[in-house]
């Protein structure tokens, strides 16, 4: 694959922090996968990762990764983008 997703906004909500690479917009259905839970976990402990795929289209993409609160914002986007990098390349 190509390059990662830039990131388009990192923001803290209940107790993630949201990192986005992807409007959830532009999808038309989301899901948080089984199968991303043990290269995200590799990262960041309990964290998430969400997939949208896009109408008529058979592949998923990443488009946001949440990262527990205490890690701060800085840190969550460093392994967010860790974790892209993993499930994407």
């Amino acid at each position: 694959m190509g390059e990662p997703p830039a990131v388009e906004k990192v923001e803290t909500e209940g107790g993630y922090v949201h990192v986005r690479f992807r409007d959830p917009d532009r999808y038309d259905e989301i899901r948080t996968p089984d199968w991303a839970k043990d290269p995200a976990e590799s990262v960041s402990e309990a964290s998430e990762v969400r997939t949208g795929r896009l109408e008529d289209e058979d592949d998923w993409e990443v488009t946001s990764v949440l990262i527990e609160k205490h890690v701060g914002e800085e840190t969550a986007e460093q392994q967010a983008r860790e974790i892209v990098e993993k499930i994407e390349s």
